[in-house]
């Protein structure tokens, strides 16, 4: 009797976008749930000029999903809170560059609200920071919290889009 064919692996990109510092987690779904593959932050210069900085974090991106090739990139959606319009201008174009990575690689885009993610992960969809980093410990059995807190963000926005599979699609 031959094997079953072997399901290509399948890899999800979390992305916790920011203009200074974007995190990222790749998780690798296995028959058994998931894996940590690798997690980290892009950072862009704090001085400079708007058009550098988003190359710059647009080449980081860029070289995260062609090195890994990712079968879907999870994003975190935009949230505009009226006292800080100049912070969501600024998300704005950090996720545009971000997303540019992801289509010029074919890769698809589901986007989580940051409630929806704190809700998944802790039952609070207004859960702190800490409440995320404890939350990322226990679902992937670490001793410390991922740092900086964007590494935990992007992870719990890739374990969201596991969690809720193709129902996010």
């Amino acid at each position: 009797m031959a094997d079953a064919p072997c399901e290509p692996e399948r890899l999800i990109l979390g992305v916790d976008p920011g203009l200074n510092i974007t995190g990222y987690g790749i998780l690798r779904v296995v028959p058994a749930g998931f894996e940590l593959v690798e997690a980290g932050v892009v950072r862009t210069r704090q001085r400079g000029s708007m058009g550098d900085r988003l190359k710059e974090l647009h080449a980081g991106i860029a070289d995260v999903v062609k090195s890994f090739a990712p079968a879907t990139m999870a994003l975190e959606e935009l949230y505009s809170h009226y006292a800080r319009p100049r912070t969501s201008i600024l998300m704005g174009h950090a996720r545009g560059v971000i997303c540019l990575a992801a289509a010029q690689h074919d890769v698809p885009i589901v986007n989580y609200a940051a409630t929806q993610v704190k809700r998944i992960l802790t039952g609070n969809g207004r859960a702190p920071k800490t409440q995320m980093q404890d939350a990322i410990c226990r679902e992937f059995g670490l001793l410390a919290p991922p740092e900086p807190p964007d590494v935990a963000d992007a992870l719990a926005i890739a374990l969201c889009h596991h969690y809720l599979g193709s129902k996010a699609a």
